[in-house]
This record gives structure tokens, sequence and C-alpha cells, in this order.
């Protein structure tokens, strides 16, 4: 892009690639209690259709940025769009669970497009221009997470349909980019000495599916049996060979120390927890609509568009707020909404009118916290750390994600929706604690 593109093109492109890339996260939410009908499988096997996914998404993140760093952001946002069209092509011809998850998590290294998308962007437009631009782009997470929803109930569920539909949006979005998106090769240049961290990469993708597998089957196996409690044991070395390796790495995967970085802590906590309050709540409505009231899969995403509506809307109309107030202050207050949405229904017993309710004030939730949670990432922290900062708040969202997906799965399963509500109130709630104290001890500290 850049000197010889128009700007105004190119962020329409990168803004459609990125919403295609969030609408694999979300579109497997409905279709989990017809894909355990079909393919004969448990809540918790199937589930992983959805973990995968965010697991995936959680490693390739930072990963692929690194990547972006070192080859050119274009070729990477080329790499995942057509690893997501191999993804979803693999899924739509599948007949096992397990080579639909394989294809999930191709689909899930479509994650690092916003990353990718907002560097390119960087590069690309004038200063007055980025802050619209990059508000764009972050406001389509919100156009992709719903639409994911909603595109299952206009299939009817039909998972192969759903797939195959994902293969021809992400090859346009892979025509659009090869077409308008430019690239200065000089910016995209490899730095002499720089090498991805593939060994990080491995690890961190194995703690986790270590941490996650134990989780979404430790009732089925047993909390105490020796399977459990070896996946436990193996995630515990590995991610403690991990934090030793990422410290001794010249450029790590995960900056550790930017994780517990005083200036960022609130912000990954409240992240993470806000991360894991949306798919736990998102999963618990679609269960309990399709297994209590009997919804369709259409009806779940119409019980789901206020959620969809009011994310975007929020999203581009947080700009005002946060020169009003502070982004922990509104992280806080978003957070609080979220415990407030997933509160209501667990607590009504009517029909269909408290989950309408809730989806209405979790839209207005999750798009407040979410759009001041990119502020509240990198206010503190140095400039040349402001995109470590903001690689970190993204990958622990994704990684609150996709634990939401496993420990959702066993609690909808053992305890049922009431309690799976309860979670991500609680989740939510911690949220906004933190958010709150962090926020305080910030001024405090800035004041004294």
């Amino acid at each position: 892009m850049y000197r010889n593109s128009r700007g105004a093109a190119a962020v329409a492109v990168l803004a459609y690639g990125v919403a295609v890339g969030t609408l694999q996260m979300t579109v497997m939410v409905p279709l989990l209690p017809l894909l355990q009908q079909r393919l004969g499988a448990s809540l918790t096997s199937v589930s992983w259709t959805l973990t995968a996914g965010l697991l995936s998404g959680a490693v390739s993140i930072p990963l692929l940025s690194r990547l972006g760093d070192m080859y050119g952001r274009r070729a990477m946002s080329l790499v995942a769009l057509a690893l997501l069209v191999a993804g979803s092509v693999l899924s739509a011809v599948s007949e096992t669970l397990t080579l639909v998850i394989v294809g999930r998590v191709l689909q899930g290294t479509a994650a690092p497009l916003l990353p990718l998308a907002i560097g390119l962007v960087r590069e690309a437009l004038p200063a007055p221009r980025l802050p619209t631009a990059i508000g764009v782009l972050s406001a389509t997470i919100g156009v992709g997470s719903g639409g994911g929803m909603i595109l299952a109930g206009l299939v009817d569920g039909d998972h192969r349909l759903v797939f195959w539909i994902l293969a021809g949006l992400a090859a346009s979005g892979f025509a659009l980019v090869t077409a308008v998106v430019r690239e200065d090769r000089r910016a995209a240049r490899r730095q002499a000495g720089d090498r991805p961290d593939l060994l990080g990469a491995a690890l961190v993708s194995t703690w986790l599916v270590c941490l996650l597998l134990a989780i979404s089957k430790g009732a089925a196996w047993g909390w105490t049996s020796p399977p459990t409690l070896s996946l436990l044991a193996g995630a515990a070395v590995v991610a403690g060979t991990w934090v030793v390796t990422a410290r001794r790495t010249a450029s790590p995967l995960i900056e550790i120390p930017m994780l517990v970085h005083r200036g960022t802590v609130g912000a990954t906590v409240a992240s993470f927890l806000l991360g894991f309050a949306l798919f736990a709540a998102i999963m618990t409505i679609s269960a309990f609509a399709q297994e209590t009231l009997g919804a369709s899969v259409l009806q779940v995403g119409l019980y789901l568009l206020p959620t969809t509506v009011l994310m975007l809307a929020v999203s581009v109309l947080a700009g005002p707020l946060m020169r009003r107030f502070t982004a922990s202050a509104l992280v806080a207050g978003g957070a609080t909404l979220v415990a407030v949405a997933t509160l209501w229904p667990a607590v009504q017993r009517g029909g269909g009118l408290p989950l309408y309710g809730a989806a209405t004030v979790l839209g207005l939730g999750i798009g407040l916290g979410y759009a001041a949670l990119g502020t509240m990432a990198v206010e503190h922290v140095e400039p040349s750390k402001t995109a470590v900062a903001g690689g970190v708040n993204a990958l622990v969202r994704v990684v609150g994600s996709s634990l939401a997906g496993a420990v959702g799965a066993t609690v909808l399963s053992s305890a049922g929706p009431g309690w799976s509500f309860t979670l991500a109130a609680t989740a939510a709630l911690f949220a906004a604690v933190f958010a709150a104290l962090y926020g305080n001890l910030s001024r405090k500290a800035e004041t004294a």
C-alpha cells in the first residue's frame, strides 16, 4: 500500500480480512450442540472444535506478528488468509471430529490478522488519520464475532456449508489484499540475526493443550485419575521450561517481563478475564437457547444479535468517553455490565426475554471494555514497547477465550447453564474489581 495506493481502500480491504478472520472464532459456538449429535461425540470433545481454533490463534498471534516484523506484514497476512482457506476446506470435507479439529487449528491462524493490519496502516497513513483507521479495524472484531453466529444460523446449522462459505470469504480476502495492499519492502526487510522463536511456540502450545485437555476431560476421566494428573503435571513442567527459555532467548515469542510489567499487568489480567467471560457467556446462551428453549441455530443468532450490534456501536463511539474517563475506569464499568448480563439469565427463569436482555447488556459491556483495554494496555509503558504490550494483551484475551471453551463445556455438561452463567459473571466481576484497583494504584503512583 502505500504511496501509490489509496489508504482508504487499503483500510477497507484489511478490515474485511480482519472481519473474516474473527468470523471463524465464533461461528462454532451455536454449532456445538448440533455437531455433538451429528458426530456422536460428547460436548466436551466437540468443544475442541472451538477451543482448538482459539488455542491456535493464541500461539499464532505472537508468532505471525513476529514473522511479520521480519518478512513483511502483508506477506504474513496472505499466509494467514491462505491457511484459513485450507482449514475451512479441510473441515468442510472431513467426516471425523479429529479432522475437523485439525482444520480448526489451521483456521485459528487467522487471529493475527488484526495486529498485522494495524502494523500495515500505521506505516501507511499519516498520524492524524491513524486513530480512525485503527478504530475501524478494531470495530470489525464486533462485526466478525457476531457475524459468525449469524452465519451459522442463516445456513440452519449446516457446518459443512459454513466452512465452505468461510473458505470463499477468506479466498476473496486473499485476492483483495493481493490486489490492493502494498508494503514498503525496505520496512519489511529482515533484521540481521533475527530468528522466530519456534521453540517458544511449541512449548506454549504444549502446555496449553495439556492444561485444557485435563480440564475438558477431567470430569469424565476423574479429577484424580492418572491421565488427568499427568496432563496437569506435564502442563506445569512445560510451562516452567517455557518461562526459563523465554528469559534466555533474545527475541522470545512472548516477553515474560511484559506479562507482569506494572504498567500492563492490570490490562493483562482484565483482558484474560473478559475474554473468558465473553466466550463463557455466548456458549451458555447458545446451549441454553437450544437445549432448554428449543431454539434453532438461526434463533440463537438472533438472540445474540444485540451483542453484535452493540459491540460494534460502542467500540466506534468509545473515543469520546476515553477523553473524559480513564481507561481503567471504562474497563471496570464494562466488566461490571458483563457481570450483570451473565447473572441476569442465571436468576431469571423465563423464556427468551431474559436472553435478549442479557445479550443487550453483554454487548454494551464487552464493547466498552474491549475498546478501553487497548489503551489501558499501552498507556503506562514506554513508546518502544507499545507493540509488544498490545500483542501480549491480545494474546491473553485469546487464551482466556480458549480456557472458557474447555471450562464452559465441562460446567455445562456437569452442572448446567445456571452455574455456567455464574462462572462467567464471576470472571467479569473479578475483571471489574482488578481494573478498578489497578487504576486507583496507578493514579496514586503518578501523583506520588
